[in-house]
């Protein structure tokens, strides 16, 4: 289903600057993300990220950030928050369906790790600066791209169905961020929270990554 945007007024340079972030910094250029896609990729590592991607994304984000909104925006958070209760439904049965958390040395840690990006990204999506929970929500919609690769190879492994995603894509992103960049603070509050997503995201491979490396040295 496509998203259909307020405006379809041109990108622009807001855009320009949110994919080129993506790309540079987003989930999709980790190396952990193909590995875990991968057909011969230990099962206890892709469960392990499943398990650690509903710790962090598996409860509602951005509800009541419409009520700080102007119309347009709080319609476009309205569609986000709608599609997000599908992924997070089709999260929970793939957390089921992969079985326990694996035992990794140094849980503790990585839970600690795992409330502070919780933390984070609440901060994130209830910030009073303008601009910040869209950027937020942009950059999470771009991820998640990168993060279903992981979850729909996940699910094909474990028997699980493969839901559509009713996510909005880029040009529905693009045609978004036109309306919602109308003054450089704005623009500048939006690629905040842009970064800081990709950055989390960075953190939570990274750490998924270290953490297969301990199992397989612990055994």
């Amino acid at each position: 289903m496509a998203f259909e945007a307020p405006s379809m007024k041109p990108a622009g340079d807001a855009w320009q600057m949110l994919a080129a972030l993506a790309t540079a910094d987003g989930s999709a250029a980790h190396p952990r993300i193909a590995a875990l896609a991968a057909p011969n990729a230990d099962k206890r590592d892709v469960a392990d990220a499943v398990h650690a991607v509903c710790t962090i994304h598996g409860r509602y984000l951005f509800e009541g950030v419409a009520l700080q909104s102007d119309q347009q925006t709080a319609d476009w958070f309205d569609r986000i928050t709608t599609a997000f209760t599908d992924e997070r439904a089709y999260l929970a049965h793939l957390t089921a369906a992969v079985g326990p958390l694996p035992s990794t040395p140094g849980q503790a840690e990585a839970d600690a790790a795992f409330t502070n990006q919780r933390h984070t990204f609440d901060m994130l999506a209830r910030s009073d600066r303008k601009g910040c929970a869209i950027g937020t929500a942009i950059a999470l919609v771009i991820d998640w791209q990168a993060i279903r690769i992981v979850l729909d190879a996940a699910a094909l492994r474990f028997g699980i169905a493969v839901p559509p995603s009713e996510l909005p894509d880029r040009a529905d992103l693009a045609a978004f961020v036109a309306t919602a960049s109308d003054s450089p603070a704005t623009q500048r509050a939006i690629a905040f929270g842009a970064q800081q997503v990709f950055a989390q995201h960075r953190g939570l491979w990274s750490l998924l990554e270290a953490r297969a490396s301990a199992r397989n040295h612990h055994c």
